[in-house]
């Protein structure tokens, strides 16, 4: 049997084809022997497992510092504090080693998988050649067979990189949520872009408003959970593929009115006196667009600020 251990995979797929082809099945010794052989060939061309984490550390670490470090993830935060983020950066930089292990670890297993799908395609064929040989076989359709697993890592390897830079992306969103003290979330679906193989559920939440469950206006009775909580359904990201996301609240001015309760609006209408009655020109003149704009969108609200109730509808 010709032996070889420079020979590429393909050469030596071709040779076991050939000699199996001629012999067949007729000893366990000769389907390992090709066993063998392609197994060290498919791990070589399946590559060092180094160099792909390093890759793939690369890559996440690329969207790490899009959204942290320069301000992507704020994009979505609007009304959070600046120094909270600040805050949370050693909980986001823990969260991004997280995700590099776990997809360094998916990666592992692929390649494990691929490389021992191509052995035992080889097995599976190769035993269920006659003893003697056999002049009908289709070298041409059992290589490509044999191959196929290895083949597709590649693309497997490209499609767990992807999806991990969501999940990332969307972890590290939700951290800050929760440090920030969001009220809510607005899911947001990609379902109008052409060609996005989206799910049916997800675009029917595109626009829904969902309550974090514990927050400090719902402890104080100024809103209520109109439909639902972010922890009662799938989070974005958490499918395979997925690209929802959620645009995050952190003032009750920015609530669905059917998010407030009474007493919520009653305290935005105080806040809104308090504000108009601070400044004489206002109360000749009525809001400025200027000033109004001031009202619906400060983004450098402090955490302390916020807990107080007239703070956080301000």
């Amino acid at each position: 049997m010709p032996a070889s251990a420079r020979r590429t995979f393909d050469e030596i797929l071709t040779a076991a084809v050939a000699d199996l082809t001629d012999h067949g099945f007729d000893s366990p010794g000769r389907v390992e022997y090709w066993t063998k052989m392609l197994q060290e060939a498919a791990e070589r061309v399946a590559g060092s497992s180094h160099m792909r984490e390093e890759a793939l550390r690369r890559g996440l670490e690329t969207i790490y510092r899009r959204l942290v470090e320069r301000g992507g993830l704020a994009k979505r935060h609007r009304g959070v504090a600046r120094f909270v983020l600040e805050r949370v950066k050693p909980s986001l930089r823990a969260e991004l080693d997280r995700r590099i292990y776990a997809a360094a670890d998916l990666i592992k297993l692929n390649k494990e998988r691929a490389v021992e799908q191509t052995l035992q395609r080889l097995k599976g064929w190769a035993t269920s050649v006659p003893a003697g040989g056999s002049d009908v076989v289709d070298k041409r359709e059992v290589k490509e067979s044999v191959k196929k697993a290895l083949g597709s890592l590649a693309f497997e390897e490209r499609r767990v990189v992807i999806d991990q830079g969501h999940k990332l992306a969307s972890s590290l969103s939700d951290i800050l949520a929760r440090e920030g003290g969001a009220l809510a979330g607005i899911w947001h679906s990609h379902w109008r872009q052409s060609g996005y193989n989206y799910r049916e559920d997800h675009r029917e939440r595109d626009g829904v408003v969902y309550a974090v469950r514990g927050n400090w206006a719902l402890q104080r009775g100024l809103m209520k959970a109109s439909n639902g909580y972010t922890d009662e359904i799938e989070q974005p990201g958490e499918f395979v593929y997925c690209r929802c996301y959620y645009q995050w609240i952190y003032s009750l001015r920015d609530l669905p009115r059917d998010m407030l309760t009474q007493r919520g609006i009653d305290e935005l209408a105080r806040v809104r006196r308090e504000i108009r009655g601070s400044d004489g020109r206002a109360d000749a003149q009525g809001s400025s667009p200027d000033r109004e704009g001031a009202f619906q969108g400060n983004e450098d609200r402090s955490a302390d600020a916020r807990e107080g109730a007239g703070a956080g509808v301000s």
